[in-house]
């Protein structure tokens, strides 16, 4: 298992952002031009049969004057004037219909585009999410391989000073190695810290944190086997940073199926390894979007402008789905995905959103 997953987050690829927007202006250019002729054409028109119904005006007043001799003329006039009046009817017509078929071309590009945009935000929030799962499924493996090391279990069964400064030290060989992690505890049943890798940095030896719901949920745990993963969380022993808490059980002779005897909680440096995969998601500037992971109760728990973190709650529109977007009241587009799961690691019932604006 191999640390640098949680190390580095590729920008996630996609196509140019701005390839639909930049197709929907072209034709919306192209729409609005064809309007614009169309215009033009049956003014010009309108200013013919115009100039027809004048003369053919101006015909049979010069016919009236001319009396019985003028009597035929007045008829071809009449033809004329009429003829001027069918052409300017059917100019109207030309002008209302082909701007009304223009204005729905035009809304139906809009709604494709605006489709397309979506589709292709939704795929953004899945990839995104799909990174995270990975990641803390490596953190599944790691917590449940750690609790069966021997320096581990011989603390946990008997917590003396050699045990403890044993523990400790092969505790600080792993964050060496595994450099997304802030800190790994080492508990005993009663929630006391006994030992942690980094204690010239985190005095955590001798806090209880039998209070914290990780630590319960850990206690239950029905063999090695199993894990916890608990909320993101500030936890004030490491210095307030922010932190994704991993645990296993320590158990008898390292066996999976063997008596508890302690919890190793292991705390993901979440807040760089989050950020990285938020603000790796390359989309258009356009977009003007915001890019974000929220939690099952729809916390923000990262974003890719560093605002509302643990603090915020996105209300997503789901209606029962996994993935989708909608326009929320100021027509901001909104994009997500729910987390689908690595391998063995379930998700959390997290989601991937991306937030464009109007």
């Amino acid at each position: 298992m191999s640390a640098a997953l949680g190390l580095k987050a590729k920008p996630i690829a996609t196509e140019p952002a701005d390839d639909d927007s930049d197709i929907s202006a072209l034709i919306n250019r192209l729409t609005a031009e064809v309007n614009q002729i169309a215009v033009d054409k049956t003014k010009a028109i309108q200013q013919i049969t115009n100039q027809m119904k004048m003369l053919a005006l101006n015909a049979l007043i010069e016919s009236s004057r001319a009396g019985a001799q003028g009597a035929g003329f007045a008829v071809v006039a009449q033809e004329v004037r009429g003829v001027g009046q069918q052409v300017e009817t059917i100019a109207r017509e030309l002008e209302s219909q082909l701007t009304k078929r223009t204005g729905d071309l035009v809304s139906s590009i809009d709604r494709m585009s605006q489709r397309s945009r979506g589709e292709r935000m939704v795929d953004l929030s899945l990839n995104a999410i799909e990174l995270i799962d990975r990641n803390l499924y490596e953190r599944t493996c790691d917590v449940r391989w750690w609790a069966t090391d021997s320096a581990l279990v011989d603390c946990a069964a008997s917590p003396d000073t050699a045990a403890v400064s044993h523990a400790s030290q092969r505790l600080g060989v792993i964050l060496g190695a595994y450099t997304v992690y802030l800190d790994l505890w080492l508990c005993d049943l009663e929630g006391n810290v006994i030992a942690n890798g980094r204690a010239d940095r985190f005095h955590a030896v001798g806090q209880n944190v039998a209070h914290t719901k990780w630590f319960r949920e850990a206690k239950t745990l029905r063999s090695g086997d199993d894990y916890v993963a608990g909320d993101v969380e500030n936890q004030p022993l490491l210095g307030n940073a922010q932190v994704a808490t991993y645990c296993a059980s320590v158990r008898a002779g390292g066996q999976a199926n063997g008596a508890p005897i302690g919890v190793l909680a292991i705390h993901f440096d979440w807040e760089a390894q989050a950020r990285a995969i938020v603000q790796g998601v390359r989309v258009g500037d356009s977009d003007k979007a915001r890019v974000l992971l929220v939690d099952s109760s729809l916390r923000v728990i990262a974003a890719s402008d560093g605002q509302g973190i643990l603090t915020e709650r996105i209300p997503l529109a789901l209606d029962g789905q996994r993935s989708g977007f909608h326009q929320d009241r100021t027509g901001a587009l909104i994009a997500f995905h729910a987390t689908p799961g690595y391998e063995t690691y379930r998700g959390l019932g997290w989601y991937g959103v991306i937030i464009c604006g109007a």
